[in-house]
């Protein structure tokens, strides 16, 4: 596979991403899916409408977020319909744009993982079917359970129904949200089904699909987390791609270049005990994206 191209810049601000967007050479066409984390109640990092609102109404689309998959084991609203539109309502989401829970009733969508590692099929909310393509815009940050989330989390959790999510936690073994947690797969096998899940994503979006993350708000916890860390790292910038893979292989590039910055081990700590590379090297595998890209530095 070519190397892929990511562009970045330090610059932050929501004007960034619709630049970074125009880098890319593209225009998503038809109704436009725009994948972001709305955030958990009581979460203080999570990107906050205003900031995401210049760029989701540059491609005109519509926000798409599933119900999560907590069952009782976590703190947190989201795994409950009702509630989930109720936070998404408070935290402002839907005073400036159209709010899609796509899995918000059934059934799911089944997509077929032939070539999936650990994953034959992938559950997704029916809504998706709704979209001619998707922007995949991620809030990069650290993560619990994988490391850390980017494009890949946004394509695979993001994109999964309640079910979805319990059978890549438990690497396919159960769709209960109830039992998910006590079945958890071996981690590898976890970061695994990550990609095959998000595989099924990029390839039905195929060449209608494009990825902007922002590296703000470094805490080592994800913006589904109700308690969580305050950020430990410097921001870093804000990068844009056509290839899932290779974007979250440069945001982890750049937090290992930042050696000056006095919360990068504490950061590190997290991706690397929990293995959080291996979803980019099993996703590179699975053949939706490369890990080899050339960083384009716009402001060089």
């Amino acid at each position: 596979m070519a190397n892929a191209t990511v562009y970045f810049t330090r610059t932050i601000t929501p004007e960034t991403l619709v630049e970074l967007y125009g880098k890319l050479g593209v225009s998503l066409p038809g109704k436009v899916a725009v994948k972001l984390h709305s955030g958990e109640k009581g979460n203080q990092n999570f990107l906050r409408p205003e900031f995401m609102r210049p760029m989701v109404e540059h491609v005109g689309g519509t926000v798409v977020e599933c119900n999560t998959a907590y069952g009782d084991k976590f703190e947190g609203v989201r795994d409950h319909t009702a509630a989930h539109l109720q936070l998404i309502e408070y935290h402002g989401w839907n005073k400036y744009f159209t709010v899609d829970l796509m899995d918000a009733e059934g059934p799911d969508v089944v997509w077929n993982i032939p070539n999936g590692k650990v994953l034959k099929e992938n559950r997704v909310g029916k809504h998706i079917l709704n979209y001619d393509s998707m922007l995949v815009l991620s809030h990069f940050k650290g993560h619990p359970m994988g490391g850390f989330g980017g494009a890949l989390k946004q394509l695979s959790i993001g994109c999964a129904s309640s079910v979805g999510k319990a059978l890549i936690h438990s690497g396919g073994v159960t769709e209960s949200n109830l039992d998910a947690w006590d079945k958890h797969a071996e981690q590898d096998r976890f970061l695994e089904a990550m990609a095959d899940a998000a595989s099924s994503v990029v390839r039905h979006f195929e060449g209608k699909i494009a990825f902007i993350s922002v590296m703000k708000n470094l805490s080592v916890d994800c913006d589904c987390c109700a308690v969580a860390e305050d950020p430990c790292m410097r921001d870093i910038g804000v990068l844009a791609s056509l290839d899932p893979v290779a974007i979250d292989q440069a945001c982890l590039d750049l937090v290992y270049a930042a050696k000056d910055d006095p919360g990068q081990a504490h950061f590190l700590e997290r991706v690397e005990s929990r293995h959080g590379g291996h979803v980019v090297e099993a996703a590179a595998e699975l053949g939706f994206g490369t890990r080899t890209y050339t960083l384009v530095d716009l402001d060089a």
